[in-house]
This record gives structure tokens, sequence and C-alpha cells, in this order.
């Protein structure tokens, strides 16, 4: 119950390279440099089959092992950009990039799955087929989306597939998992409160907008608080405010931005429902016109029951019983594991960083201290999962 033996010759390597990740960060699919070391890396390895392209820039190795009378597949995952977020780390590796940063470690998410496809591909212990994705785009971009649409289990048709996060916070060599929903569906909401523009010494002539805009944003805040089982999670945030250009003119319009954030379908389609009356509804009972977008982006991340317990109990054989907590609660920020999961069974593992700032932190940083513990994970599961004796696999259940 430990780090794997195999990790200590690459550990170097596989610092050097997350830590040049990290130097050199790049957006959503805007990856070309991070994609073309990944693929460099992969092939270097002796990975039987390198796909670049899918997803407009993700990468995926296809590694067979020694036996595969089981005929069996398994994917593993990580996200390779950045964030638009200047670094404050004061670390030598810090970004060279002005405004970008890993401020969610998907450098080190990138370098772990790195390792472990290294060793997959000298190994071959294993009986079936491994599915190293390396995805672009999960801050915002929906990159597992488009590596679906591209034909990703069509071309790889996965039995399951498993992902990992890093947790600020969580000592290094410890995991943490739960089954059901573990975040939230990220939904945007654009709303316009028209009214009829004039001068600010004549309002009786005009209908203004920005009362109508104050009363819509007290009602909204009821939505959860009044109209959501309490035991349900949901969130109603409204972020930006945008109206009027002189301070002797009623404007026209307002124009409000936001998201909503929830754990279950039903409590989303709620949410939805009732905006939508609130905003065409109030804003009529004032002689103005009320106009909600709302764009569905990440559904909730389900992890599947049994695909959790197989998950866990490889992390429970890399760090010990004691190490792997069973009870994480959910959070409602979002991640685009999800649409995978909507796809193949599987379950978002998270591993924890130590002491760290938060995610999305100008002061956050990767751990390197993780990268063995990662590896050793991802290596684990494969040998479990795909044993050489397939009659021992142990079934995916739920």
């Amino acid at each position: 119950m430990a780090v794997e033996n195999w990790v200590s010759r690459d550990i170097k390597m596989l610092t050097e390279f997350r830590r040049d990740l990290h130097m050199h960060p790049e957006l959503l699919y805007d990856v070309p440099r991070t994609a073309g070391k990944v693929a460099e890396a992969l092939r270097a390895a002796g990975v039987d089959e390198v796909i670049e392209g899918m997803g407009r820039t993700g990468v995926v190795g296809i590694i067979r092992g020694d036996s595969n009378k089981s005929g069996r597949m398994i994917g593993l995952r990580a996200d390779m950009d950045a964030l638009p977020i200047p670094e404050a780390t004061g670390q030598p590796w810090a970004s060279t990039v002005p405004g970008k940063m890993h401020a969610c470690g998907h450098d080190g998410h990138t370098a772990m799955l790195l390792g472990a496809a290294r060793q997959l591909a000298r190994s071959r212990g294993f009986d079936g087929t491994v599915v190293v994705i390396f995805q672009p785009a999960e801050e915002g971009g929906a990159g597992a989306r488009a590596m679906i649409e591209d034909g990703l289990f069509e071309r790889c048709p996965c039995d399951e597939v498993y992902g990992m996060h890093n947790r600020p916070n969580l000592p290094i060599g410890q995991f943490t998992i739960a089954p059901g929903p573990i975040m939230a569906a990220v939904d945007e909401i654009r709303i316009t409160v028209e009214g009829r523009g004039g001068h600010a010494a004549r309002p009786h002539t005009a209908i203004d907008p920005l009362p109508i805009t104050g009363a819509l944003i007290q009602a909204m805040q009821g939505i959860v608080a009044r109209s959501i089982d309490p035991m349900d999670a949901a969130v109603v945030s409204l972020t930006t405010v945008h109206a009027g250009d002189a301070f002797n003119v009623i404007p026209q319009a307002v124009d409000l931005t936001g998201t909503v954030r929830t754990l279950r379908e039903e409590v989303r389609n709620h949410v939805e429902a009732r905006l939508t009356q609130m905003v065409e509804h109030i804003a009529a009972g004032f002689g103005a016109v009320g106009r909600l977008d709302y764009i569905r982006h990440y559904p909730v991340t389900v992890n599947h029951q049994g695909a959790t317990d197989l998950a866990a109990a490889a992390a429970q054989e890399v760090a010990g019983m004691d190490n792997v907590h069973l009870d994480m609660p959910p959070m409602l920020g979002g991640e685009d594991f999800s649409f995978m999961l909507k796809k193949v069974p599987g379950a978002m593992i998270n591993i924890g960083n130590g002491p760290s700032a938060d995610l999305h932190n100008p002061g956050y940083d990767f751990n390197d201290d993780a990268i063995a513990w990662g590896c050793s994970y991802w290596t684990t599961l494969v040998r479990q999962r795909l044993p050489l004796d397939p009659g021992t696999v142990v079934p995916l259940r739920g």
C-alpha cells in the first residue's frame, strides 16, 4: 500500500514536464504546444497508437495489453487547458505568458496520466486496452463534449471511463470520492429588461428599466429560498448589470448576466421555468418587456455507484483504507467530465494537493508531490480492472 516502485524512475522527468506546461499555459482549444508535447511524449513511450486533433485539439493514446482475451477497454482522462488569470505564485516555474496560468492543476493532471501511460506501455501487464484521453477546453469550452462528438467512444468503445482532479488542502497521499452527483450543472443566464428610454427629468414619459430590474433581482433571490426543497442544492447568482451611459438619461434597457448551479435535473428545469416566469411577468407588470436566454453548459457530474466502488478500491490499494474518504461532499463547481459519464459508466476521484491556495486563485500551484500518488492510482486501477486473468474481473454494478 504505497507509491509503486516504477514511479521513482520517472518522477524527475514528470516533474520537469509538469513545470514546463505550467510555464507555457494555453487556453481552451488553443493548446497546440501542450497537445504537441503530450503526443510526442506518448510516441516516445511506445504507445501503440496516438490520435491527434480529436475534438479539435485533444490527444488520445491507445495502449494494448499483453493479452486481450476479455476484449475490454477502459478510458482514463486528464484535462490540459489553463485559465485567463495572472499568476502570483512567485515560483521559478511560474507562467511566462501574461494573463494566463495553470490555476486548476491541469498541468499536474496531464503529467500524472502521462506517467501512467509510460508505465503501461512498458509493462503491458494487463488484459485488454487502455485509452488515455488528454482533453482540451475543460474550463468553459466543453472539450469533453467536442471529443465525444468527434467520435471518441465510437473509435475507442470504452467499457468504463475514469477521471481525477486535485483537491487543495486534502493531504498528499489521500483521496476522496463519493457516488452520485458530485459536481453541479453549470448554466448561464442572460436577461434583458427593455423599457422606454427618456429624459431623467421627465420619468413619467419613459418606462424606467432600472426599478424593474431592482424588483426582478429581489424576486430572484426567493427562487432558491422559497421554491426549492431545502434538502436540494441550488444557486442563482447574478454577476453583471449594465445600463445607460449618461447621468441624465433613463436607459432603454438593462442587461444582466449570471449563473445557475444545480445538482438534479428536476431542480435545473424548475429554476429555468421560474426564472422565465419572473423575467417576463415582472417586466410586463411595469409595462416593459423581459427576455431570458437560459444557456445550459455542463450537466451534473454523476459518479456511477459501481465505478465509484472500483475507483475507491484502487485508491485504497495505493494509499491505504484510512487515506481514502468515501463521503466527498458535492460541490457546485462544474466539470465537463460529466459529458463522458453520461455516455460511459465511470467515476471521478479527487487526489490530495496538500496545503494550497484554492483552485482558480492566482496563488494556486499544483503540488508535485502528488504526481507519484496519481500515477500509482492510474496504473493500479488498470491492473485491477484489466487483470491478466479475465475471470477475476470484478463486474461493474449499478
